[in-house]
């Protein structure tokens, strides 16, 4: 988290194109969360963050810029579509329920961090006990001598083990039982608890004895991890840490807001489902405290990230309260072609290095020429105009359909160079392109 703005954006265009203004915004609200933490506990909690607004099309890099700074900083992170909260009662979710994924996603983290923290302790626990099955314990009563050679005994089948030498070798191990897992971080935390009340009352009986199965050390190692992490790790403070790091570091990203909005241009502007999610939205992202299975979360310190197109409606349609709840706004630009070529050549793990290291695996070795990339660039800007226009995701069915063949035939190719020339990309899809109507069904 301990990175200046700049950073945080020279970070981002390693994996997204363009899009400065929305860069520079997010950037600036992350930062400003590691300012908070560090000032004095009174003025931390009058200062809230500030909500942004994205406004721009499908695949221009939305929820990308949030999930990947999410993911890099582990930060808690959750995605929702404001859609599906039209029709609760049907189908929909209790809106709550965001808050709730977003404490599972925290404890995951933090699960995780307190096991690489614990990493050599689990790594004894589990040794420890395939050497007892391996090397059954001598009894107390044994000599001296004995002692002595089962130690050296002992030591070499410790290091054989930590080589991987035995991997190959059959032990019999005990695994607890696992109770009915009905775990459901949607559910309210009453039902919740009445559930496993439930699942308890079943599994009475089920969970005393240990199950024996016969695996290979390999294995033993994987399922005596979930064991020892559940013995030595601290569960409480697992779920406190998560907890907190929920409500200070939390980012909920609000995908599809525009679907809420009511367009002024509607006829008969009311939309009970559509307002009555934009009210159920407003305290959670205003601030209250949410009840969960593992405790209660405050939400006045998550940062809530909305994003929609806005094609029908306006930002301006959303009811005046959320509006003012989201009071940075940043509109992302459409893709043009240059910067589509710059997506395909420019970015870390771009489209044209997965494919090469797809085929890799097949031993063909992929080309690209750079006017077939500029090619391919134009080809999707071009689809993108003529139909429905969806940002970089274009991409993915153009070189699709482009190596569809080379994929199909892989195994024929094994050991030889393939090299995409711009000819091969116009032979392969400018026909598509120029059929709208084939077009629509296949890119």
């Amino acid at each position: 988290m301990n990175l200046t703005p700049k950073q945080i954006v020279k970070y981002l265009d390693e994996y997204i194109i363009g899009q400065k203004e929305a860069k520079k915004t997010i950037a600036i609200a992350l930062r400003n969360r590691y300012r908070r933490m560090k000032l004095p506990r009174e003025i931390q909690d009058e200062i809230i963050p500030k909500n942004i607004l994205m406004i721009g099309s499908t695949g221009v890099g939305k929820t990308e810029i949030a999930r990947r700074l999410a993911k890099s900083f582990e930060l808690p992170f959750v995605k929702v579509e404001a859609s599906k909260y039209t029709e609760v009662g049907f189908v929909g979710r209790d809106v709550e329920s965001m808050v709730r994924d977003l404490v599972a996603a925290s404890l995951v983290l933090v699960k995780e961090k307190h096991k690489e923290k614990n990493k050599d302790l689990i790594e004894d626990y589990v040794t420890k006990k395939i050497l007892e099955k391996l090397l059954p314990p001598l009894p107390k009563m044994a000599s001296e001598s004995k002692k002595e050679e089962y130690q050296k005994s002992y030591e070499k089948m410790k290091e054989k083990l930590l080589k991987g030498e035995l991997d190959n070798l059959k032990i019999e191990i005990e695994i607890p039982k696992t109770a009915l897992n009905l775990d459901d971080s949607t559910l309210p935390p009453e039902i919740a608890k009445a559930q496993e009340s439930i699942a308890k009352i079943f599994t009475i009986g089920l969970t005393k004895e240990d199950i024996k199965k016969e695996v290979t050390v390999k294995e033993a190692k994987e399922l005596l991890k979930t064991e020892a992490s559940e013995k030595l790790l601290d569960m409480e403070q697992i779920k406190l840490e998560a907890l907190e790091k929920a409500q200070n570091e939390g980012i909920i990203f609000i995908d599809e807001i525009d679907k809420i909005a009511v367009s002024s241009k509607v006829q008969g502007r009311q939309d009970p489902s559509k307002e009555g999610v934009q009210r159920d939205l407003l305290p959670i992202v205003e601030g209250c405290s949410v009840s969960t299975k593992w405790g209660t979360i405050k939400t006045d310190h998550i940062l809530f990230i909305a994003a929609g197109a806005f094609h029908v409606s306006k930002p301006s349609d959303l009811i005046p309260e959320l509006q003012g709840r989201f009071p940075l706004r940043v509109e992302l630009d459409s893709l043009n072609e240059e910067t589509l070529y710059k997506i395909l050549t420019l970015t870390k793990n771009s489209l044209i290095k997965q494919y090469q290291a797809l085929l890799k695996v097949e031993g063909v070795e992929l080309v690209f020429e750079d006017k077939a990339l500029k090619a391919i660039a134009k080809l999707a800007f071009e689809a993108n105009q003529k139909m429905e226009d969806i940002g970089a995701r274009r991409l993915h069915t153009i070189i699709e359909n482009l190596l569809e063949d080379i994929s199909f035939e892989a195994d024929e190719h094994k050991g030889e160079t393939i090299t995409i020339t711009e000819e091969y990309v116009h032979e392969k899809l400018d026909n598509i392109i120029k059929n709208e109507d084939v077009a629509r069904y296949i890119l």
